[in-house]
């Protein structure tokens, strides 16, 4: 199906920022309405010099102020009259990470009966009152829509489909204000458009100029989860028919987020600090079971992942739900330690390795290394050891902004743990110079060798892994045969008293010929994976790759 797309930019006086937001729009040859919602005389005439018909810039005018909402609908409705399928919705005040457009319209392009909401993640110059109140409404839209697949319902960057949307607008009542985002989500989602969720980076510009009428819109949306839960509770059939599902196609690893929000990480660091690590433990245990409820997916892989131990070590009977939560528990008490061993509070007294002065000796040398990591055990722990021990270059590569967001609170509060983290979606040459110069230094490089690309070209080698064949990137062996230096595997594994790591070197360097290159490959892929099963056999509870990881390569 083919989609006509356009952009819609409501305006009250903000207009110091919009020229960047706009050419961004033209950038994707997209038709553009620019609502001016009765904007001062500074703002209109600077709005009214966008105008511009020949490059489908239109600039309408409200005289007066008449809200958020009613600008969009009469931006939805200007679209529609001109043939427009789709409409993306984006803030004029620079909030909105533009860098991210391209990948609400394919999205947009590839579901066009869903409505594309951006899922923002906060850096810190977002005002605590925003960020309670927010919260608020998020839990109120999870009960009206009785599911929490709706992360975020008061983004204003997001693409509608217009007929969909413009039903909504016709036949039910909708905020015209700040209450406009979350109510037309909600009822749209009653009605059965799948609603789907892209991260998004957001900031408040210093100078920027905040619409919200504290007093007014405050009870314009209390007002608006009045009627809400009402409607909800009338049509309660239909609204649990329609609940949206969390990615309910997701395969990939990247696409089940790993949920939880900036605020959350920061309470969990403040009890920690202030309290200690069991009072600590003890408020995770509200917050794994929600996780546990709700989180049908890995809840789902972990049943999948807990089927394959129980055949390969033989065990009689079926694993149950007992064995998942401990499963989950055990995910809990490993974040908990990762924090303890980067705070100080885990010494190297309690780390155990059988190679102990291989370790010493790596760590204490001037010549680098890669290191092929897991998310089996805790690596964390034996980073923050092991640069105790001498390693105090490291740079790991993450595939997922979480990473990064969790070791900016982390450095906060410890100024030492702030490791270098390359944030990778694919390897291009520019990434193997920047390594080369790091391993020139003695970095030690640590990639996590089960998961797959999120982009790209996806190289993948199947082995067979606890029963099963199992798709694994070639990714870290590629890597490390052009930079030519030592390749050690590194898994560090809680045990009754203490922590033991499994620090192993595979090869002093890879080299794959020019022929048989896919079988050498196949070998390495081949060896880690031995090893990896190996101790989830041993340490089952601690392999927390809790997604379809068999069937990964079909995405």
């Amino acid at each position: 199906m083919s989609i006509s797309l356009c952009a819609i930019v409501p305006s009250h006086n903000h207009h110091k920022h919009i020229r960047p937001v706009i050419d961004a729009l033209r950038k994707e040859n997209l038709g553009i309405y620019i609502i001016d919602d009765g904007s001062d005389e500074t703002t209109r005439q600077a709005l009214l010099d966008l105008h511009n018909p020949s490059e489908d810039i239109i600039v309408h005018r409200h005289e007066q102020n008449r809200g958020k909402g009613f600008a969009v609908i009469k931006g939805f409705k200007l679209a529609f009259s001109d043939g427009y399928s789709h409409a993306l919705q984006i803030d004029a005040d620079g909030q909105h990470d533009l860098t991210q457009l391209p990948e609400l319209l394919k999205a947009a392009t590839h579901n066009p009966s869903a409505l594309i909401s951006g899922e923002p993640i906060y850096d810190e110059t977002i005002p605590t009152s925003r960020k309670i109140a927010r919260w608020i409404t998020h839990v109120w839209v999870w009960i009206e829509t009785l599911s929490t697949g709706i992360s975020d319902s008061m983004c204003g960057y997001r693409v509608y489909p217009l007929v969909s949307a413009l039903e909504v607008v016709h036949e039910e009542t909708v905020g015209q204000f700040m209450d406009f985002d979350t109510e037309i989500m909600v009822r749209m989602s009653w009605r059965g458009a799948p609603i789907q969720m892209i991260p998004i980076k957001v900031t408040y510009p210093s100078d920027n100029i905040s619409n919200f009428q504290l007093l007014a819109d405050n009870w314009r949306i209390t007002k608006m989860h009045t009627r809400l839960v009402f409607a909800m509770l009338v049509r309660l059939p239909q609204v649990y028919r329609n609940r949206p599902r969390r990615r309910p196609d997701a395969k990939h690893w990247a696409d089940l987020n790993e949920r939880g929000v900036s605020w959350g990480v920061k309470a969990v660091f403040g009890t920690y600090k202030l309290l200690g690590r069991n009072a600590c433990w003890i408020l995770l245990q509200p917050i794994l079971l929600y996780f546990f409820v709700t989180g049908r997916h890995q809840r789902t892989a972990s049943f999948q992942y807990w089927n394959r131990i129980w055949t390969e070590t033989g065990k009689a009977g079926k694993p149950g739900y007992l064995i998942v939560w401990r499963h989950y528990r055990s995910f809990g008490r490993m974040a908990l330690e990762k924090l303890a061993a980067w705070l100080g509070d885990i010494g190297v007294e309690e780390l155990v390795a059988d190679n102990l002065d291989e370790l010493d000796s790596v760590a204490s040398g001037d010549k680098g290394v890669i290191v092929f990591s897991s998310h089996l055990g805790n690596i964390e722990v034996s980073r923050a050891l092991a640069r105790k021990r001498g390693a105090n270059r490291v740079t790991v590569f993450a595939h997922t902004r979480n990473a990064m967001r969790f070791n900016r609170i982390l450095a906060k509060y410890n100024p030492l743990s702030a490791i270098d983290i390359m944030e990778v979606e694919d390897i291009t040459p520019a990434t193997i110079i920047e390594l080369q110069d790091r391993l020139d230094r003695g970095d030690w490089i640590v990639i996590a060798g089960d998961r797959i690309p999120i982009t790209g070209e996806k190289r993948l080698t199947e082995v067979k892994f606890l029963g099963d064949q199992a798709p694994f990137s070639q990714g870290p062996v590629l890597i490390a045969s052009l930079l030519k230096c030592p390749v050690y595997v590194m898994n560090c594994v809680r045990e009754e008293k203490g922590f033991r790591v499994f620090f192993e070197k595979i090869a002093e360097e890879i080299t794959l010929p020019r022929r048989g290159r896919d079988e050498a490959i196949q070998g390495f892929v081949t060896q880690y994976a031995r090893i990896l099963e190996d101790l989830c056999k041993k340490y089952p509870d601690q392999w927390y790759n809790l997604y379809d990881f068999w069937r990964a390569a079909d995405k």
